[in-house]
């Protein structure tokens, strides 16, 4: 992996330390220096109104094409209830082997689901769909191995199941030289 860094973008207001945490174990995992920046974009523009969420195709060509470089990977971090036509609901998507993804927390919190609160568990989660929508950036599938970060996630129950890491294989996988994009 020769990228120089990962960026991370905040379109919306979140918690310093919850960007710290974040930009820790994204550094651990991919052993890139992560930089955070504030971008805007005027999300009514992806709104779909029959669905009353937020089209996540759209807004991922969006983070690429105005935000997204060569010289590293980018992740669009919002915190809105994202689509794709052919699934009710996504926590994130990336453009395989390509430059951004997007990730959103809306759908991870315990309180959209009648549980208690739970910061702790809401950072968790989202660092894993972070971790695992730059893993799809980097050229990394889905893996079966269901402790791995790579593994997919089709409901919340999902990614609390899983590692924030990679496991063995996918790390192996990452550090080939044709990885190293």
């Amino acid at each position: 992996m020769n990228q120089q860094h990962i960026t991370l973008i905040s379109f919306g207001y979140f918690r310093k330390d919850i960007l710290e945490v974040i930009a820790r174990e994204v550094k651990l995992q991919y052993a890139l220096p992560v930089i955070f920046r504030e971008g805007h974009l005027d999300l009514t523009e992806f709104y779909d109104s029959s669905r009353r969420q937020y089209n996540g195709n759209r807004l991922l060509k969006q983070v690429d094409t105005e935000f997204a470089s060569d010289a590293s990977k980018t992740l669009g971090l919002f915190s809105v209830d994202l689509f794709i036509p052919i699934l009710t609901y996504i926590f994130g998507q990336a453009a395989f082997n390509g430059r951004a993804g997007i990730a959103s927390l809306y759908r991870l919190s315990n309180e959209r689901y009648g549980i208690e609160p739970d910061d702790n568990l809401l950072l968790e989660r989202f660092t894993k769909e972070v971790i695992h929508e730059l893993g799809h950036t980097f050229g990394l599938m889905h893996c079966t191995n269901t402790s791995c970060v790579m593994h997919s996630s089709t409901y919340v129950e999902d990614i609390d199941q899983k590692e924030q890491q990679l496991c063995p294989k996918c790390r192996e996988e990452l550090e080939k030289p044709e990885m190293a994009k």
